[in-house]
Formats: structure tokens, sequence, C-alpha cells
């Protein structure tokens, strides 16, 4: 089965810093990475990085946060830094298998909540 768990959520001030974390179990992943919901309750993606280590960040974010995978743990990081009152939500890992037919895995979330 697979299991995809992130941790690392919690409280920060304006202009602090964060480290999600997001371990992927059970298959082989291409793209993993994070995603938020906006006001309307869609998730947009906050930050990607594919097999080959190729970084995609919504602009929101660009200059701030910072992405990393550890492949042989199948784990992925997000490095939050000047944080912002609006970086406020709850991240979600997200994990793509690259095996076979493709399929989306998400973790349950973990909230970050920015002070201002």
């Amino acid at each position: 089965q697979v299991r995809v768990m992130e941790s690392g959520g919690g409280l920060a001030q304006a202009g602090g810093s964060l480290r999600l974390s997001c371990t992927a179990s059970g298959d082989n992943f291409s793209t993993m990475g994070w995603y938020r919901p906006t006001r309307g309750k869609q998730r947009e993606f906050v930050a990607l990085m594919s097999r080959a280590g190729r970084a995609t960040y919504a602009d929101s974010v660009k200059g701030r946060f910072t992405i990393s995978r550890d492949y042989t743990k199948n784990t992925v990081y997000l490095q939050m830094s000047s944080l912002k009152p609006e970086d406020t939500a709850v991240y979600y890992c997200y994990a793509a298998t690259s095996s076979g037919v493709a399929k989306t895995y998400w973790g349950q979330g973990t909230q970050v909540t920015v002070s201002s």
C-alpha cells in the first residue's frame, strides 16, 4: 500500500521559518511536492520536484521556499523562509507513482500558521 505522511507544520511569526517533511512509501515516485488550498478550497501547487531533480515553484513562494528530495528515503522537504501571514494553510504532500498507470497520492496535511 502507498502511504504518504507529512509533518513539520506549526506556528511561526511573519519573517520566520519552518521546514516540512514528507515520506512516501510503497512504490516508486516521479514527482513529489507540496500543495495548499486556495480561498476557493482548490489545491494549488506550492513546489514540486521531479525524479530528475527539477524544481518548480509557485510565483508566490519563489525566492522564499526551497524544495529538496532524498531519493533513497523517498522523502521531500520544504524549507520555508521569510514566511508571510498569507502562507497560512494546510500543506499537503503530493506524490505521483512512476510505474504503470500514473497515480497520485496525498498526505493528510500539516497545518502552517503564520502570525502577523
